[in-house]
């Protein structure tokens, strides 16, 4: 008579202990650990405490917890028990990465599965972890699909906890009782993580990159991004969809917010679709059963050309170092779980497939307690993990710049300009002995000023979004490009002679500046990295008498629309604010869109004339008094000159 192969019976014939079931496992075998927050716990205890029973036992797991029994066995044993082949070592600190450097298998995510499927790193057994069976013999593989999936597919055989605490998660994410060969019934807490802890610059770096993401975004976020930078960025977003390697508790709330829609995602609209999910026990539960989002392998999760098919890709992750070329280090920070490089080149290089897809690297601008500078001369304390030519925006709590496309040398400006003040005029000074930096290019103290967010604001005028900001050494290309294209007569006006050059050396008072004595606000369009400077207002400090000298400069397809004015107010407070006094402004007599322009502040307005020169000043404590908008005091102002 022929056994049955109903899979309820089959499960009853698997059922077993752990020991028992781990009686099969031989000497000089490939072990495969479920990954991340699913690791079958009762299953590597248990493992642990018969230890001795084994040499050269190879255990294969994406992640090492650092005081899990078999790390500390591998660490502490004298004896050749356990090999340890991680493929990332998790949350861990530097001397923790040292210490264990040689279990690292440095891979991206995507290939693990082929790496197993192929033959190439064959798999004698698998410990997974799954919930119990559905009414047709279906168990989901939980929190951890990744490589789970294909571990379950290749290994020789497969023990599987079953734990009811396990959210049963759609997608890809399911395995059969008929094709798992030993069933161990276990109730264990799953595996959580704590929060990690919010600090300021948090808040700087989430204001920052929030500007980057649109409406309709696709995103994915690295672990080591604190909750509260995720849901700032993205809080006042509409219609984000998720296609991301990890879900934390971040996305949770998100989702809830409204925020997260998966609508427009323009490829499994809809779905919030992910591998794996790291976090509280909230987050599990909302993961049960919920139709909305679906786990896949990492095959096709971390695929670059299934993430670049989604609208407007965006990846947050965190950097440990950033050298002056744009090379960048991301293994593992101490609480950032998982940061490493095993997906993170991957979402890097499909974002750039993706149209108008972003690549942001987030990080503090200093470690060690501030001692230690994360923007460095070059990478030699740690491993490259994204090269150079695939970093796009940088972001730290004194900035946001874009490498992409940008010479080694416009690459040292831009991260001298978000470093910590502190450090650099010392990365300046290397990247000139290292030849990124024209040797005669000088760096300022004003280099060191710290960039003033609070006067960056965007307009829409006439359906274009313009941006209003102040300028950065980064924007010395675009600025020589507005002179460049501005007409015969705005030059004479704006420069009081005809002037054909706009060398560095000639105007580097516009953005070589400290942000206090020097100031520039940009009117800019475009994309930030490529932007076009439409208009260009500024002052700058005489300190003996404590006022500012203003210039304004408007693009000729740009006049009319009101810019200079938004340029006037933003420099007005920006003088007020660093304590001066009030304004001088030199006008030429037939510059008589200046003068109006000057007239219009809200203060009482001094006409004086220097031979060809008007000089136009304003004190800041004394206001108009009459309802003059600049006019009648236009036609004195020109009648003055006799």
């Amino acid at each position: 008579m022929t056994k049955s192969t109903y899979w309820a019976d089959s499960y009853i014939d698997k059922r077993c202990s752990a020991q028992e079931a781990l009686k099969h496992i031989r000497p000089g075998q490939r072990i495969f650990i479920g990954s991340s927050c699913a690791e079958p716990q009762h299953l590597v205890q248990e493992l642990s405490e018969i230890s001795t029973r084994f040499t050269d036992l190879e255990i294969v797991r994406l992640l090492s917890i650092e005081n899990g029994p078999l790390t500390l066995i591998a660490n502490e044993s004298p004896s050749h028990q356990f090999k340890i082949r991680s493929f990332y070592l998790g949350s861990c600190g530097c001397n923790i990465i040292k210490k264990n450097q040689r279990f690292i298998t440095p891979i991206n995510l995507s290939q693990i599965p082929h790496l197993f499927k192929s033959g190439l790193m064959p798999l004698n057994a698998a410990l997974i972890q799954a919930t119990p069976p559905d009414d047709f013999g279906w168990m989901s593989l939980g929190i951890s699909v990744d490589i789970n999936l294909s571990a379950c597919e290749t290994a020789d055989i497969v023990i599987c906890q079953i734990n009811p605490k396990m959210p049963r998660v759609l997608g890809r994410s399911f395995i059969h009782v008929n094709d798992v060969d030993f069933i161990v019934e276990h109730e264990d807490p799953l595996l959580t993580i704590q929060p990690i802890p919010e600090h300021e610059s948090g808040i700087a770096i989430a204001k920052l990159i929030s500007r980057l993401i649109k409406d309709g975004s696709t995103i994915q976020t690295s672990l080591g991004l604190t909750t509260e930078i995720i849901k700032m960025a993205l809080s006042n977003k509409n219609d984000i969809g998720v296609h991301s390697q990890y879900l934390s508790d971040a996305i949770m709330h998100l989702f809830s917010m409204g925020v997260i829609t998966n609508k427009k995602k323009g490829f499994n609209n809809g779905k919030l679709v992910a591998g794996a999910a790291v976090g509280s026990t909230q987050l599990y539960e909302f993961l049960d059963d919920n139709p909305s989002i679906e786990f896949y392998p990492s095959d096709y999760i971390n695929n670059p050309g299934i993430i670049g098919r989604h609208n407007k890709m965006v990846t947050l992750n965190t950097a440990m170092a950033i050298d002056l070329s744009g090379q960048v280090a991301a293994d593992a920070l101490p609480l950032n779980n998982y940061t490493g490089i095993n997906g993170l080149l991957d979402f890097t290089r499909g974002a750039a497939m993706s149209e108008e897809g972003k690549s942001i690297f987030v990080m503090t601008s200093t470690m060690d307690q501030g001692q230690k500078s994360r923007i460095v001369p070059l990478l030699t304390e740690h491993a490259v993990v994204v090269p150079r030519g695939d970093v796009q925006f940088v972001a730290t709590e004194y900035g946001l710049v874009n490498l992409f496309g940008k010479t080694l040398q416009e690459r040292v400006m831009a991260l001298v300009s978000i470093a910590h003040p502190d450090f650099r005029d010392e990365l300046f000074a290397k990247a000139k002995e290292m030849g990124l930096v024209d040797s005669k290019r000088k760096f300022n103290q004003a280099n060191k000023g710290v960039y003033p967010f609070k006067y960056e604001e965007t307009i829409i005028i006439k359906n274009i979004p313009i941006t209003f900001r102040p300028a950065k050494p980064v924007d010395e290309r675009f600025i020589q490009e507005h002179y460049y294209t501005m007409n015969r007569g705005d030059i004479i006006s704006r420069f009081f002679h005809e002037k054909k050059s706009f060398a560095y050396d000639q105007i580097e008072t516009t953005y070589d500046i400290d942000y206090i004595n020097d100031q520039t606000i940009v009117a800019t369009i475009g994309e930030l990295g490529f932007e076009k400077v439409i208009a260009v207002g500024e002052y700058f400090r005489n300190t003996i008498i404590n006022m500012a000298e203003v210039a304004y400069s408007v693009s000729k397809e740009y006049q009319g629309m009101g810019i200079a004015s938004i340029l006037q107010k933003k420099i007005n407070q920006a003088a007020i604010d660093n304590g001066i006094k009030g304004l001088i402004a030199y006008i030429a007599p037939h510059n008589k869109s200046m003068i109006r322009l000057f007239h219009k502040q809200p203060y009482k307005v001094t006409t004086e004339r220097n031979e060809d020169v008007l000089i136009l000043t304003c004190m800041f404590n004394e206001p108009k008094q009459d309802d003059d908008d600049g006019g009648k005091a236009l036609g004195d102002a020109i009648l003055s000159m006799g």
